[in-house]
């Protein structure tokens, strides 16, 4: 109507805002680096049949988070992953994207319920093992019991491993979900469109940027970088 002078955000405009409040989040956060200097990313996604177009494009974004980190001390990344009846899996912890892609690329998604109990179980196994610098977790959907997914946030939040959750789409079960596992593990949750690549892009390469070299990093990252990155510098303390 003519007379509703009520202000609006355009598509474009609200994502972009979104990524910068979530990076200007993971920019605030203190890190703890590996003694072997590498930042270590434990990058987990839904691979159910419902994923198969993000997987696609995660497989080609992946080189991002190497490329964010060079200078940082390298970046090690182990790929999990669930779908089908029970099946979750990892790789081993790879250094380069030329390795990480050859690993996707071999796995197609596969209808099945959501098992991100098992990747926390998982996770918590690894950083007792060895530090992880973050974890990762790309998918759309919940279909568990909250309460007990909960917990094991909690146990991974007291080993110190920030959880990034990023949902696609915009599922309000998924979404509590998802914000209790980044809050019990004092990590961040941000939705994201499948449609803006840029988007799932700056994102991922900010936690990169994040677990290799911490703050400091990220803010250098997000003055060189542009885009939604770029506003980093104006939300940070």
């Amino acid at each position: 109507m003519s007379g509703d002078k009520t202000k609006t955000n355009l598509p474009g405009q609200a994502e972009s805002a979104q990524v910068a409040e979530f990076i200007g989040k993971v920019a605030a956060m203190p890190t703890v680096r590996s003694a072997a200097g590498a930042g270590r990313l434990m990058f987990a996604m839904d691979a159910t049949a419902s994923r198969e177009p993000s997987w696609d494009q995660a497989c080609h974004l992946q080189a991002e988070m190497f490329g964010a980190t060079d200078g940082l001390g390298g970046l090690e990344v182990q790929l999990v992953f669930f779908r089908g009846y029970g099946e979750c899996k990892s790789s081993p912890w790879v250094s380069t994207s030329a390795e990480l892609v050859r690993r996707m690329t071999k796995v197609r998604c596969l209808g099945g319920r959501t098992q991100i109990g098992k990747v926390l179980r998982h996770a918590i196994r690894e950083v007792e093992r060895r530090r992880i610098n973050a974890f990762v977790f790309v998918g759309d959907s919940f279909e568990e019991d909250i309460d007990a997914i909960c917990e094991l946030a909690g146990e991974l939040g007291v080993r110190g491993v920030p959880a990034f959750l990023f949902q696609e789409g915009n599922d309000p079960v998924a979404a509590t979900a998802f914000r209790h596992i980044a809050k019990l593990t004092s990590g961040a949750y941000c939705s994201f469109n499948l449609s803006s690549a840029r988007q799932l892009r700056e994102l991922l390469s900010a936690v990169a940027v994040f677990a290799a070299g911490g703050r400091k990093a990220l803010e250098d990252y997000s003055s060189e970088a542009g885009g939604a990155a770029k506003q980093i510098t104006n939300q940070m303390p």
